[in-house]
């Protein structure tokens, strides 16, 4: 699980250092890369949320058998 917050906090320092140093001129585009950034930030951790339920689902079927 590790890697994956490792990874999660680079692509937020990488969201961040593009807005404040690395933006486009054309508005238009950059609100297209920014949503597109911060949709992946949120399906990313959504599927740390799934891996962290998948964790303790098959944490209770070892504790019941």
């Amino acid at each position: 699980m590790k890697k994956q917050l490792y990874f999660y906090v680079l692509m937020i320092v990488l969201f961040v250092a593009y807005n404040q140093f690395f933006q486009v001129p054309d508005e238009r585009l950059n609100s297209i890369i920014n949503i597109l950034f911060a949709s992946f930030l949120f399906l990313y951790i959504g599927y740390m949320a799934y891996l962290v339920l998948k964790k303790m689902k098959g944490g209770d079927k070892n504790e019941e058998a």
